[in-house]
Order: C-alpha cells, then structure tokens, then sequence
C-alpha cells in the first residue's frame, strides 16, 4: 500500500465509526399500543394509537364513519371487543378504584378522556394526552388485556361510572401488533 492512500483509509474508517455512534441510542423506543377500532358490525372505522409521554400516555385516534358532534372515549379494563353492543370490554380502566369524570373531584378513572369531536363529514383526528394512564410500571395497561371504545353520546365527565355517554357504538382491542386481534 503507497503511502498516499493510507490516510484516506483511515479518515474512510473514521466516519464509518463516527456514524454508527450517531445511530445507537441509548433510550428505549417509546412503549405502543394500538386497536383496528370497528363498528357494531365489526367494520374497520379508525385506528388508535396509544403511546408513552412526558408525563402519561398519548392517544391518538383517526376514524370515520360516525355520527357528528362530541363523543365519550375511554380505556375499558378488558381486551375483547364483541358486538353489536360491546358490554365485553369490561368497564372503564381504573386500576386506582376512583370515580368517572374528568371534572370529578373524587376521579378520575385512569382510562378517562375528553370527549372525541367528530366532524359533519363523520371524520374525527383526536391527539391527546392522559397523565393518569400508563403503559409500564404498577397499574400499566397491558397489551390484548384493555381495549379503547367510542360511545354514542358526550360524556359529562362527571356521573359515575360511565359518564352518561351512552352505548358503546365502536371498540378495539390493544396490541403491540398494529391492533389486530390473534385468533388462535
């Protein structure tokens, strides 16, 4: 090897080196879960994504099909969704046994969040943050044990236990992969 072409191999090891450091992290990848959300009839109408925050658990939701204006939306304690009225999901999550409502003073449950605004066109977009919910440690939620459902009506974020939002009109079981239920 002549003496002119060392140094540029060297430098070309060097920024190898310098770029597979840039790659590595040292933090995990932020906890996920996600539910293929479906209708009564078990149409697929949206997606929800939840996922660790600074400070709790990010929900987004993306859906279509519903009807317009201001729906209750909330973490149930089981991971099955059986329609057409999906009394299966169990009740609202709530590992810390408090009362229903956002504005309870003796709440909230851990699975509770503002009501979901849906458009005149039937679409919704909903990005929100709960700082009661987690998805590691004590009273984390589990993958395929908990499920997010829709209801028909606003929640007065009050009542207990439910809210008066009315029948559960959506439901999705939560998974590490993409919100699809395994069938064994």
């Amino acid at each position: 090897m002549t003496r002119s072409r060392l140094p540029l191999l060297l430098a070309g090891g060097l920024l190898l080196t310098a770029c597979q450091v840039r790659v590595q992290s040292d933090s995990p990848a932020p906890r996920q879960l996600t539910a293929q959300l479906s209708d009564a009839q078990g149409s697929p109408i949206g997606i929800a994504t939840l996922t660790e925050a600074t400070g709790g658990v990010r929900l987004v939701v993306d859906a279509q099909g519903l009807t317009p204006g201001d729906h209750g939306i909330h973490v149930h304690d089981r991971g099955v969704c059986t329609g057409p009225d999906f009394t299966s999901a169990g009740m609202h999550y709530n590992p810390t046994e408090r009362h229903h409502g956002l504005d309870n003073p003796l709440g909230p449950h851990a699975g509770d969040f503002p009501d979901l605004e849906v458009g005149a066109d039937g679409h919704a977009h909903y990005d929100v943050v709960n700082t009661s919910l987690r998805l590691s440690g004590p009273g984390a939620v589990k993958a395929d044990s908990a499920s997010i459902v829709i209801h028909a009506q606003r929640d007065d974020q009050m009542s207990d236990p439910s809210g008066t939002s009315g029948a559960r009109i959506a439901c999705g079981v939560l998974t590490t992969g993409g919100g699809r239920r395994r069938v064994p």
